[in-house]
């Protein structure tokens, strides 16, 4: 039966040079082989440096690798071959399929760039003065430990999403990635190492050589250093780590050959897009109707796309003003975030009349409030997310992310919240669907300044507190950061969740003045 299975993985990889896209698989073989020759060169140079700058380095890359190889069957959606599913009419022995499956996953292109990469830690860890035999025992654990990794993630994606994936669930999937990915990548590469490990990344190299993430690869290191007590702790987390895994596996394994596929993957592959991702209720449906206008009407693609160029712009002013460049530097992303949670403060006009929707079908005004505001933080977090990276990479402040975080949540927020409530109190004419977003109709009154006004100076008090807090940061030092992050975020949830509670009191009661409203505007 093995013999059979390693067969036919074999064979699949080599059709997949065949068919119908067998060049577009070849140049990607041949990328990934150039890629993998590279990172081998790269490790390999890792030799001539000193152990714990190369303990560190090689420790904190083996656990983004088995973070990756978790995460990417997910992210990408890509079918499993070797599904155990496929195994059930053949009246395969469950307790022989699991580590049947195990074993033919070290026959696979990303496999066999894994085991070339980990030959050459080996390498640089024997030339550091690891024992030879220790350290291709602890290689051979880390490879298995990794494809076990990758054969769970594709597991939990066969359970938890749809065979078929939508572009929708992709978005969701990735940003969260995004968000927490792309702020330690940039703190990473903002460091300065002259010359010496940092303080941060050595701290970082040691709890990750203590967990599941690295362990294996650790191992060699700390028997190369002479800390024999950090290699035993290292190697019974490595062994306790691959045997739980092999547990884990066997119970996925089990799990989906017992058990039927959950029948939401029907609404997933009929085509409904967001309105078959999202929940089916209220809150549900307003919001996959507000996310395929955010994404479609130019009217708001243009708007999304202003905020940044606005934010970023207005550092050249306070640079030709005198302000300092790290200063400057600061208030582009607070300045986003209270622009994002401004757009959606006149969302009532520009439903126009697709408003007797809502009206007509009753929807309770909180859930009709709230998801509005999905598409608003589906678009800024990730943003937020990456100028704050960039921003404290650039003035190479990284003790003010706290803070930092804390005044961009409590600007976005609390501008969400008073959106909330003024679109539904001062709604004010815009141009109509398919028309230009430049073209502004005439208005007869002026109250509708009053929402936009009052969006931006509400926020503004609201996050007051926190934007004290985070200049004492700055000007005082670190004792202030926790506050400033903590008032920065219970202000911003209490006013977001405030305003679309009032909101949405207003909205169930003014449905025929809003109705009026986009019929004569």
């Amino acid at each position: 039966m093995v013999a059979h299975v390693l067969r036919l993985r074999l064979a699949l990889l080599v059709g997949a040079a065949h068919g119908e896209h067998g060049v577009r698989r070849v140049l990607a073989l041949l990328a990934s082989a150039a890629i993998t020759v590279a990172v081998c060169i790269a490790i390999l140079s890792m030799g001539s440096a000193p152990l714990p700058t190369a303990q560190a380095v090689l420790v904190l890359g083996a656990a983004a690798t088995f973070i990756s190889f978790v995460l990417a069957p997910m992210l990408t959606g890509t079918p499993d071959q070797l599904d155990p599913r496929r195994f059930a009419p053949f009246a395969v022995d469950q307790r022989q399929l699991p580590w049947i499956l195990a074993l033919s996953a070290l026959v696979s292109v990303p496999s066999f760039a894994l085991i070339a990469a980990t030959t050459c830690v080996v390498i640089v860890a024997v030339s550091a003065g690891a024992p030879a035999l220790l350290a291709i025992l602890a290689g051979i654990v880390g490879v298995i430990s990794i494809a076990l990794a990758a054969r769970i993630g594709m597991a939990i994606s066969a359970i938890l999403l749809p065979e078929r994936r939508s572009r929708e669930l992709t978005v969701l999937i990735t940003i969260p990635v995004l968000v927490v990915a792309f702020p330690v990548a940039a703190y990473f590469a903002s460091i300065r190492w002259d010359g010496e490990v940092p303080a941060a990344v050595d701290t970082a190299t040691t709890i990750v050589g203590f967990s599941p993430l690295a362990a294996p690869y650790a191992l060699p290191f700390h028997a190369a250093a002479g800390d024999s007590a950090a290699a035993w702790g290292s190697g019974l987390v490595a062994l306790a780590s691959i045997a739980g895994l092999l547990g884990l596996w066997a119970f996925l394994v089990r799990r989906l050959l017992t058990v039927t596929e959950r029948p939401y993957a029907t609404r997933e592959r009929s085509g409904l897009g967001w309105f078959g991702l999202l929940p089916a209720n209220a809150f549900g449906a307003v919001a996959a109707r507000s996310l395929v206008y955010w994404l479609r009407d130019r009217r708001y693609i243009v708007n999304v796309l202003v905020v940044p160029i606005a934010g970023v712009l207005t550092v050249f002013p306070l640079i030709v003003a005198g302000v300092p460049v790290w200063i400057a530097a600061l208030v582009p992303v607070p300045l986003m975030a209270l622009f994002f949670g401004w757009l959606p403060h006149n969302d009532v006009a520009y439903d126009s009349t697709a408003l007797w929707v809502h009206v007509a079908s009753g929807v309770r005004g909180l859930p009709d409030r709230l998801g509005r505001l999905v598409p608003v933080l589906m678009v800024s977090i990730p943003v937020l997310a990456i100028a704050i990276s960039v921003t404290l990479a650039f003035i190479a402040q990284w003790s003010l992310l706290l803070p930092f975080i804390g005044v961009t949540a409590a600007l976005l927020l609390s501008a969400l919240g008073m959106s909330s409530i003024a679109s539904v109190v001062f709604p004010y004419a815009v141009s109509r669907p398919g028309d230009s977003p430049f073209q502004q109709p005439q208005r007869s009154s002026s109250h509708g300044s009053f929402g936009a006004a009052g969006t931006f100076l509400g926020a503004l008090a609201f996050s007051a507190p926190t934007i004290w807090l985070f200049a004492l940061t700055i000007a005082e030092g670190d004792q202030h950061a926790p506050a400033a992050f903590w008032v920065g975020i219970l202000t911003g949830v209490l006013v977001l969740f405030g305003g679309a509670a009032i909101g949405g009191a207003i909205f169930e009661r003014s449905g025929e003045r809003l109705m009026e409203f986009v019929e004569t505007t």
